[in-house]
């Protein structure tokens, strides 16, 4: 793993070149992207039928409702139950995030409204195939359900005609009637511009692979994606020398399985500590299934970080931005007013990043490459669109009326100043 000092000459050009290198690798997708997307729109459920049996050796589009019921049966009840207890504790929290309307009546009676309109349609990405996440369909479709969205629709890709039980459950529990067994850009094509056995949606969220979040940019405009990049995952901790070493290694490796462009990084002051967290990893590694991923990731992706001052931290965990961040360090509370750019943080030992992906309540649809500088993550408010509502009265625009003519007139635009002029009494 890449190791750096705060101390050395070049650390702020080395960190900016890692991070810029693995950034490059996330967007380097998107020529192969734009010609399945393409296909699609040109050649519809055909194309997606071929690039499903090409990536996922699978040939089914909409799985029946028989085949649906009968994979749930075969579902552990404790899984079950686990989905369920995340179900009620996500709603709750979720349901918090709901908008007031907005009404004001000013001085001349004018009346100024803006409401919080859900949206009609929503496609939720669940990533698949290979490995399946039912988490990130309670993430995705909750915050929609709370804020009233008519029709959700999943696309989740199966491997050899078969999705994943408990993604189904989820689906299930979240009440989803439109369910497609299709993954990667053809689905996103699919969703965005509709093909015989799908209708098109007004907009894409959901986390996925780089190939996925290249799709979602290039049809961006045609359908509303979320204000962010949701892809391949980030974590950043903070450590001090009172910070268990087994731990903190047990966090990096698990967002490390994710993928292997995921980005695991560690910053400590103590520099005893980082060299623990290092034998730790490579003495946990083996211990996991997805060790080979893991490995990739941490050694094509992850830096350990030493630095010497709380500011210096502070100043590299808002230039990474990360998706998740802990700060497992004793004196948290003197980081928090001065970290702006996360997606989320877990504050102290015990707050891990894990169980922010399953059942605190949270949202763990996050914005990731740096994109936490000017966006957040999934929240009830994706799932609105927002409307301003005027009604002027008679004196209202012969009060503001001349005001408005003349900023219209100084702007070289008389048309405007025209059709304010036209509704002023003459006196």
């Amino acid at each position: 793993m890449k190791i750096l000092n705060s101390n050395t000459k070049n650390f702020d050009k080395n960190l900016d070149n890692l991070l810029l290198q693995r950034k490059k690798k996330v967007q380097s997708n998107s020529v192969s992207v734009s010609s399945i997307i393409k296909d699609v729109r040109k050649n519809g459920d055909k194309a997606l039928v071929k690039y499903e049996k090409r990536f996922n050796k699978n040939n089914i589009i909409v799985p029946s409702q028989k085949q649906i019921s009968n994979s749930i049966k075969s579902l552990d009840k404790k899984v079950k139950q686990a989905i369920d207890i995340a179900y009620n504790r996500i709603y709750k929290f979720h349901s918090l995030q709901k908008f007031k309307n907005i009404s004001y009546v000013d001085k001349y009676k004018n009346k100024l409204e803006y409401k919080y309109i859900p949206l009609e349609s929503v496609a939720i990405y669940v990533p698949g195939s290979t490995a399946s996440y039912p988490s990130s369909v309670l993430m995705n479709a909750i915050p929609a359900i709370v804020a009233g969205v008519k029709r959700i629709v999943m696309i989740n890709p199966g491997f050899k005609g078969k999705q994943n039980p408990a993604v189904l459950y989820a689906a299930r529990k979240c009440k989803i009637k439109e369910i497609y067994s299709i993954g990667g850009p053809s689905a996103i094509a699919a969703v965005a511009y509709g093909t015989k056995k799908i209708n098109k949606v007004n907009k894409i969220v959901g986390p996925g692979n780089a190939y996925v979040s290249a799709a979602k940019k290039e049809v961006f405009g045609d359908v509303g994606i979320e204000g962010m990049t949701a892809g391949p995952s980030e974590v950043t901790i903070v450590c001090d020398k009172f910070s268990n070493p087994e731990w903190v290694a047990s966090d990096l490796i698990g967002q490390a399985e994710h993928d292997n462009l995921a980005q695991c990084i560690l910053i400590s002051k103590d520099r005893s500590l980082i060299d623990k967290v290092r034998n730790e990893i490579f003495k946990q590694l083996k211990e996991i299934p997805r060790s080979s991923i893991a490995k990739k990731s941490l050694l094509s992706n992850g830096i350990l970080m030493h630095i010497s001052s709380d500011k210096k931290i502070i100043d590299v965990v808002n230039k990474i931005a990360p998706e998740h961040l802990e700060l497992n360090v004793r004196n948290y509370k003197s980081f928090i007013p001065k970290i702006n750019s996360s997606g989320s943080v877990c504050l102290g030992k015990y707050a891990v990043m894990a169980m922010t992906d399953y059942n605190v309540g949270s949202n763990h649809i996050l914005p990731t490459n740096g994109s936490a500088k000017y966006s957040s993550g999934v929240s009830v408010n994706e799932f609105y669109k927002r409307i301003s509502y005027i009604n002027l009265s008679k004196k209202g625009i012969e009060s503001l009326g001349p005001s408005v003519i003349t900023l219209a007139n100084y702007e070289g635009l008389a048309g405007h100043a025209q059709s304010v002029k036209k509704r002023i009494r003459r006196k």
